[in-house]
């Protein structure tokens, strides 16, 4: 290699790492005005978050940049480090989150219920049944080749519900994946509503998107199953611990959970869909 050459090698390398330590100082300057959630989508779905993202940055001059995914990859995401926050509903998976130290400051922010919805001629007959029974019902049917579900099959807190019901009424989801009935979407909560809707089949959703969704005339299904102590549906916020991810963004993730369980952050969140669907989406 020519001396000429070597120079303008050694030239375009330290332009390559003046270029990359300008990009890593920009986004540490970025850092403080801009806080990444990882978030279940029945919540994102439902449009809450737009107007808590809006209400925060008012109020702390920090951009909330949410991730919208299952519980499973949202909690994955932060033990790798690729979210300073997570808000999931799946409290088994989120205490193995907080034990193994990757979560602080686990707070409740919000809570409503899961339904079992299906269409209105209910092949099943679950329209009285409590939820147990509902899906002991719709397997009987979709044995018989008159009823389908749908099942989101991704790892979500909707999901990790949905296995815990189908274990508790006596069944093994991972045998039901092999009967024709039972399809698996792998998907988030709003498709998964509408490919239910498509089909004509049964499907678990939280309250909240089942409502937005509804409303919006996306979907016709009906609110079958919709009492009963299983149907519990608790969303928490946790932060990522800064000795796991010191880079992260702690201070503002800390802010949000402040903001989040204030009289209000509450009320932001308790009003939410009472003008437009007659009742709070979320309590």
């Amino acid at each position: 290699m020519s001396g000429l050459t070597k120079l303008q090698a050694t030239l375009i390398i330290v332009v390559i790492a003046a270029a990359a330590g300008a990009g890593f100082y920009l986004s540490l300057s970025q850092r403080g005005s801009r806080l990444v959630v990882s978030t279940t989508t029945s919540l994102f779905d439902t449009g809450l978050l737009d107007l808590v993202d809006e209400e925060f940055r008012q109020k702390y001059g920090v951009e909330i940049y949410f991730i919208a995914v299952g519980t499973g990859l949202a909690i994955k995401q932060a033990e790798r480090g690729d979210a300073d926050a997570i808000i999931v509903h799946a409290p088994s998976r989120e205490w193995k989150f907080m034990e193994a130290g990757y979560g602080v400051a686990r707070k409740i922010i919000a809570y409503n219920f899961f339904a079992i919805v299906g269409p209105s001629e209910d092949p099943a007959g679950v329209g009285d049944a409590s939820p147990l029974d509902a899906l002991r019902m719709i397997r009987e049917a979709g044995l018989r080749g008159d009823a389908l579900w749908v099942s989101r099959g991704d790892n979500s807190g909707t999901h990790t519900k949905e296995c815990f019901l189908w274990s508790e009424a006596g069944f093994d989801v991972n045998e039901l994946r092999d009967e024709d009935w039972y399809i698996e979407s792998g998907t988030g909560m709003g498709k998964t509503l509408q490919i239910a809707n498509e089909k004509r089949a049964y499907t678990l959703t939280d309250m909240g998107t089942y409502l937005k969704y509804f409303k919006d005339g996306l979907i016709d299904l009906e609110a079958l199953v919709t009492k009963g102590k299983f149907l519990l549906n608790v969303y928490s916020i946790m932060a990522v611990n800064p000795s796991k991810h010191p880079e992260l963004n702690f201070e503002s993730a800390v802010k949000l959970i402040r903001f989040l369980v204030s009289d209000e952050g509450q009320k932001i969140i308790g009003e939410y869909g009472v003008a437009e669907y007659g009742r709070p989406l979320f309590y």
